[in-house]
């Protein structure tokens, strides 16, 4: 079985940083000048890791101002990986998760302090007590004592997604809790719940709610779940895991039933539209700016899908995440202050990914301030 998803937060190594210097215009000789250096940042990063492939990229609330792929969509092949080609988000997606609770908060239809059990009242017998009185915000910022993860993911394949996610919640949310409510866990249950209570609400599945309320309004058409592409083919890119001295190429994915808490994929191009939200020009799906800066605000570092710090090259508060779903690995970091998303990602994942990728968000701020 495909271990769960699993999130790693460490430093920036670029924290020490300068201001960036006055953004130029998507088609100025600046941006040409940032794009080639994106690119050969990235080519040098691949070699030097010795990975099957990278993409990188700088966005601003307009979009894409400098991108760069190298390497491989699968180990052994010849297919290069593209700047347009869809990569797995894995623990990124929580964000996502979080927005789409927030347009319900939105309409009305819960509220950031409803508890699970309000929402469901059909496990109120079946799940322990201790679990009846956590909040959605509680469930979002990992603050809900709910264990990391299901102790099967998956169970229960023959049922229908939705009815399935919530055995899976009736079997783990039996016993007491271990964890104390109000103290932070990273639980990618807690988002499974969250999940299923959108799911409650609404009457559809989380992933249909995902493409009606946030890829299609903004537009994100390369946005879907599970591994990118065509079973068997290189149209996309594949996953790898380390095997030996090399590589294993894995066209696969966390079970469904984990939906919310990691699965989603997309081009750089269109996940830089979902991360345009917290930037000052980016499309706000409706939510007014109280609603985004909750998504933001954190119960200690952590909020709806974003470990909140600050840093002096991105002028204040700094949104960040990572994710892998053992075969690749993301890592985004957002500045709204100087209108920035900075991604990188990996079609592979061992031990150094996240110093891998974090070495380059590193190189793309330089890249930004003209450096």
């Amino acid at each position: 079985m495909v271990k769960a998803l699993r999130i790693l937060f460490q430093p920036l190594l670029a924290g020490s940083l300068l201001l960036p210097a006055p953004a130029a215009s998507p088609d100025s000789p600046g941006n040409e000048s940032k794009s080639d250096k994106t690119k050969a940042a990235v080519a040098q990063a691949v070699s030097q890791a010795g990975i099957p492939g990278m993409v990188a990229a700088i966005a601003s609330s307009k979009g894409i101002l400098a991108i760069g792929s190298s390497g491989v969509r699968k180990d052994g092949s010849k297919v290069a990986l593209t700047e347009g080609d869809h990569i797995h988000l894995g623990s990124c997606t929580k964000a996502m998760t979080s927005v789409l609770l927030a347009t319900l908060v939105t309409e009305g239809k819960l509220g950031w302090n409803t508890s699970f059990i309000t929402v469901l009242p059909s496990l109120r017998n079946k799940i322990h007590p201790d679990y009846h009185t956590v909040t959605a915000w509680q469930l979002l910022t990992h603050r809900a004592g709910v264990a990391a993860n299901a102790t099967n993911w998956w169970a229960h394949p023959k049922m229908e997604l939705t009815k399935r996610r919530l055995a899976i919640l009736e079997e783990n949310l039996k016993d007491a809790p271990t964890r104390k409510q109000g103290t932070y866990h990273y639980s990618n249950l807690g988002y499974l719940m969250a999940g299923c209570m959108a799911e409650k609400l609404t009457g559809s599945t989380w992933e249909s709610l995902m493409q009606t309320r946030i890829f299609d309004p903004l537009g994100m058409k390369t946005a879907g779940f599970g591994p990118p592409g065509s079973p068997g083919k290189t149209d996309q890119p594949w996953g790898h895991v380390r095997s030996g001295n090399g590589w294993r190429p894995r066209q696969f994915d966390n079970a469904e039933a984990l939906g919310p808490a990691g699965r989603a994929h997309a081009s750089f191009s269109d996940w830089s539209k979902f991360l345009a939200m917290q930037l000052p020009r980016g499309n706000k799906l409706g939510l007014d700016r109280k609603t985004l800066e909750k998504l933001i605000t954190p119960s200690g570092t952590y909020a709806g899908g974003w470990k909140v710090t600050r840093r002096p090259w991105g002028k204040g508060t700094v949104l960040m995440h990572s994710g892998s779903n053992t075969m690749w690995y993301a890592l985004v970091w957002v500045a709204p202050e100087i209108d920035r998303s900075f991604l990188v990602a990996t079609n592979s994942r061992r031990d150094d990914s996240h110093a891998v990728c974090d070495r380059m968000i590193g190189k793309l701020i330089k890249i930004d301030q003209g450096n």
